[in-house]
C-alpha cells in the first residue's frame, strides 16, 4: 500500500509503492513452537498493510505431531482456515488437516467443472477435531512441496499481476526466478497447475498469480518471511523507477476542491445518496479524501479506469467490481442522483442476468459500494461501518493497483464471467450465510447531545451495545474524549465519533450534524439529553439564570432537532429523543426556571412530532426523575439545592428521600434511562410518536394522564 499523502493537498503527485521493512526478530522467534512460529511468521506480514490487505492473505507450515489415533508421527498442514486475519488472528485461526488425506484428494478430483466439490472433502482431511474449517486456498498449500508457504496480495505485486506488462516485468525483475500463471480462480485446479510448474523448475522463489497475488515459499519460517519481504520490496523498488518518469493516470483535469468544501460535499452529499439507496436496512456511510483518491479522480485516466472496475477477487468482494462515479457539479440535484443510482442496479442487474445460471443464489444488494467524486473524493456504504471502512480501503488499494499497472502497461480487469463466479461462488455465499445475525440497531446512526454526563453517557452505551454508530456531542472537551476512549475501547472504534457541542451555539451544533453525516453519512437517531439543573425562589431567579436554563433546555433542544430534521428527511425516517424531566409535568419548590424550560422542551417535542410524521420522523420524550448516581448535574449545586429544599443533608439522605417517595421505592440509575431511550429509538417502537415515557420509579404528580 502506497504511503498516504496530506489532507487538504492542491494536487498531489504520484505516490511511491512504499518498500516494506524486513521485521522479523530472531530474538522473539527463537524459544517459538513451530505452530507458534508459524503465527508468529502470520501476524508480522497480516500487521504490515504494505505486505497484504485486511483479512487477505493466507500462511501455512507443514509440522509433524503425534497422531491421536494411532501414536504415529503425521505431517499435519496448519494454514489460515476459512475468514479471519492473519495480522489478527491467534492460533485458533488456524485449519489443521493430515497432509497425506489431503494429498490423496488428487484420486477423487474430476476436473473443474467439479471444483467445488472438492472444497465438501476437506472437513474429512481435519486433524485433531480442529472446528476451525478449511478455506478454498488449502490445497494451494497442500500440493507445494515446501515447508512453509505465504500467499500474500501487496499492491506492488497485484499491480504486476493485474497488468499487460506484467508477465515481462516479473521476468526482468526477478530474471525468471519468480513463475508465472494466467488467472484460475483458486482452488484445487490451481493447486495442480502450481504443482505441476514447480516440478518443471524448482528453482522458482514465487509465482505470480495473474490477477490474484503471489505465492512463495521457505524451507523454515524465516526464510519464508524473508523471501516473501524481498519480492514485495524489488517490486515496489521496480514499479517506483517507473512511476518516476511522469504524473500517474495521465495527470490531472480535476483540482481537488478546498478541504472544507469537501468535507461540506461530502457532509451534504452522503445522506442523499444513503437515503436513495434505500433497502431493508439503511448503510453506514465512509468518506476520504486521502491524496491518492484525489490523485484518480481527478485525473485524466479516471472515467476509464473506473469503468474497468477492480481486478483482484480481494478487492471485489469488498467493492464490487466497479464504482459509481458522480459529476462534481451536480452533488444536490436529486433527479440526477436519483437516475445516476437507479442506472447503476440497471446496469448490475444486467450483469447478472448475462452471467447468472441456475444454481447461482439470488442477486444481492445492486447499489454501489463505491461513490467515487472528481474534486471530492471516495465514498463507501456498506451495512456496517467497518465493512464501509475496509471498502474504501480496498479500493485505495485498487487505486494504487491500478497505478503502478499502468505504469508498466495496461491495467486489465477480470473477464466479466470470471469476476461473477467468484462474486457469486456458491463457497463465498456459504461464508456470508455463516456470519451472525447482526444486531437490532446495526445499520442506525445515531448523535447524543451530552453525552459526557452520565445520561448520555449510558444512552450511548446502550445504543452501540445493539450495534448502532454513534457521534457523540458535549460542550466539555476533555470528558468527552474520555468516554469516547473508553466507547472505542468497549465497542471498537469504527463505531464512536465525538464533536466538542455546546447545545446553545447555532454554528457549533450544525457542525456536529455535518460531523456526523460525514463520518457514518447520515442520522437515524437523536437523543437529545444536553442540561443543566438550578434552584431558586422565585425572587432570587436572576434573568441571567432564567435565560441559562431555556438557552440550553429549550432552545438548544430546537437547534439540535432543526439540524436533525433536514437529514432524517432525506432518508424518510428518523427518531428523536428528548431527555425531560419530571419537572416538566409535575410543579417543584424553587425550580421555575429549570421546570419551566424542561416543560417547553416537551411541549416542543409534541409540536415536532405532528411536524416529522409525514416524514417518517418520530419524537418521543423520557422523563427521568431524581437519577443521582452517575449524573454531572448532581455535582453541581443543583445536589445542595434540592437537599435544602427537601430539609435533608445532600449525601445519601437526599438519595435515599428521592428513593422513598418513589411509589416503587427504587433508585432510578442512568442505564434505566438508556433502556426507554433504546425502546423509542429502536423498531420496536415503529408506532409511537408524541408519546411520554416517565422513568421515576412512580411518582403520581408527573402521571400525563
Amino acid at each position: 500500500m502506497a504511503t498516504k499523502s496530506s489532507r487538504g493537498a492542491g494536487a498531489p503527485a504520484a505516490t511511491p509503492f512504499a518498500v516494506p521493512d524486513n521485521r522479523w526478530s530472531d530474538s522473539a522467534a527463537a524459544d517459538l513452537t513451530p505452530e507458534k512460529l508459524l503465527l508468529y511468521r502470520s501476524n508480522l506480514l497480516g500487521s504490515d498493510l504494505t505486505v497484504t490487505n485486511f483479512g487477505g492473505g493466507n500462511t501455512s507450515a507443514k509440522i509433524q505431531e503425534r497422531d491421536p489415533l494411532t501414536g504415529d508421527d503425521v505431517d499435519v498442514l496448519w494454514v489460515k482456515g476459512s475468514g479471519g486475519d492473519i495480522g489478527s488472528m491467534a492460533l485458533d485461526g488456524f485449519s489443521t488437516l493430515y497432509l497425506d488425506k489431503l494429498l490423496g484428494l488428487e484420486k477423487l478430483y474430476r476436473g473443474v467443472e467439479h471444483e467445488d466439490e472438492m472444497v465438501g472433502y476437506l472437513p474429512h482431511c481435519t486433524f485433531n477435531l480442529n472446528p476451525r474449517a478449511a478455506s478454498i486456498d488449502t490445497p494451494l498449500h497442500a500440493y507445494l512441496p515446501f515447508r512453509h508457504i505465504d500467499h500474500v496480495h501487496p499492491d506492488a505485486l497485484i499491480a504486476l499481476a493485474a497488468s499487460s506488462g506484467g508477465e515481462d516485468a516479473t521476468r526482468e525483475i526477478w530474471n525468471g526466478r519468480v513463475g508465472w500463471l494466467p488467472w484460475k480462480r483458486p482452488g484445487f485446479e490451481l493447486a495442480v497447475w502450481l504443482r505441476d510448474l514447480l516440478e518443471k523448475d524448482r528453482d522458482l522463489r514465487g509465482v505470480m498469480l495473474a490477477g490474484h497475488g503471489i505465492i512463495c515459499w521457505g524451507e523454515t519460517s524465516k526464510e519464508c518471511y524473508d523471501n516473501t519481504i524481498d519480492l514485495i520490496a524489488d517490486a515496489a523498488r521496480y514499479l517506483n523507477e517507473k512511476l518516476a518518469g511522469g504524473p500517474a493516470f495521465g495527470g490531472q483535469v480535476t483540482a481537488p476542491k478546498p478541504e472544507a468544501e469537501r468535507q461540506a460535499a461530502a457532509a451534504t452529499l452522503m445522506p442523499l445518496l444513503r437515503g436513495l439507496m434505500g433497502g431493508d436496512r439503511p448503510k453506514v456511510g465512509h468518506f476520504s479524501d486521502d491524496g491518492e483518491t484525489l490523485e484518480f479522480v481527478g485525473s485524466t485516466d479516471f472515467a476509464r479506469l473506473a469503468a474497468i472496475g477492480t481486478s483482484c477477487p480481494d478487492h471485489f468482494l469488498r467493492t464490487k467490481i466497479a464504482p459509481l462515479t458522480l459529476d462534481p457539479a451536480r452533488l444536490d440535484d436529486v433527479p440526477y442522483l436519483t437516475s445516476s443510482l437507479a442506472d447503476y442496479r440497471d446496469a448490475y442487474a444486467a450483469y447478472y442476468q448475462r452471467c447468472a445460471g441456475p444454481q447461482d443464489p439470488p442477486m444481492r444488494d445492486a447499489n454501489p459500494v463505491v461513490v467515487l467524486v472528481p474534486g471530492v473524493g471516495r465514498m463507501t456504504f456498506a451495512a456496517d461501518k467497518k465493512t464501509a471502512r475496509l471498502a474504501g480501503e480496498f479500493y485505495a488499494n485498487a487505486i494504487n493497483v491500478m497505478r503502478g499497472a499502468e505504469a508498466i502497461g495496461e491495467y486489465v480487469g477480470l473477464d466479466e464471467q470470471e469476476a461473477f463466479d467468484i462474486e457469486y461462488w456458491a463457497l463465498e455465499e456459504a461464508k456470508l450465510q455463516r456470519m451472525p445475525k447482526p444486531k437490532p440497531l446495526v445499520g442506525q446512526v445515531a448523535l447524543v447531545t451530552g453525552a459526557a454526563g452520565g445520561i448520555g453517557a449510558a444512552c450511548a452505551a446502550r445504543l452501540l451495545a445493539d450495534g448502532a454508530c454513534v457521534m457523540l456531542t458535549d460542550r466539555d472537551g476533555d470528558a468527552l474524549d474520555a468516554v469516547r476512549a473508553s466507547a472505542a475501547e468497549r465497542f471498537g472504534g469504527d463505531v464512536v465519533r465525538a464533536s466538542v457541542c455546546d447545545v446553545t451555539d447555532e454554528t457549533q451544533v450544525q457542525a456536529a450534524f455535518d460531523a456526523c453525516a460525514r463520518e457514518f453519512g447520515g442520522l437515524d437517531i437523536l437523543v437529545a439529553n444536553a442540561g443543566l439543573a438550578s434552584a431558586a425562589p422565585i425572587e432570587e431567579t436572576t434573568v441571567e439564570l432564567w435565560r441559562r436554563n431555556h438557552d440550553v433546555l429549550a432552545e438548544g433542544y430546537f437547534l439540535t432537532a432543526r439540524s436533525a430534521f433536514p437529514l432524517m428527511k432525506k432518508q424518510g425516517n428518523g427518531s428523536i429523543v428528548f431527555i425531560g424531566s419530571k419537572n416538566a409535568l409535575a410543579a417543584s419548590t424553587n425550580a421555575s426556571a429549570y421546570a419551566s424550560a424542561k416543560a417547553a422542551a416537551v411541549h416542543l417535542a409534541r409540536c415536532l412530532a405532528l411536524e416529522g410524521a409525514a416524514h417518517g420522523i418520530r419524537v418521543n420524550v423520557v422523563n427521568p426523575d431524581a437519577v443521582i448516581r452517575g449524573s454531572r448535574i448532581w455535582d453541581s449545586s443543583w445536589r445542595k439545592e434540592r437537599a435544602d429544599a427537601y430539609g435533608v443533608d445532600s449525601g445519601e439522605e437526599l438519595e435515599e428521600h428521592y428513593r422513598n417517595r418513589s411509589m416503587l421505592m427504587k433508585n432510578v440509575l442512568p442505564e434505566d434511562v438508556a433502556d426507554a431511550v433504546w425502546y423509542f429509538a429502536s423498531p420496536v417502537s415503529a408506532k409511537s410518536t408524541g408519546n411520554i415515557v416517565n422513568v421515576d420509579a412512580g411518582n403520581a404528580q408527573a402521571f400525563t394522564r
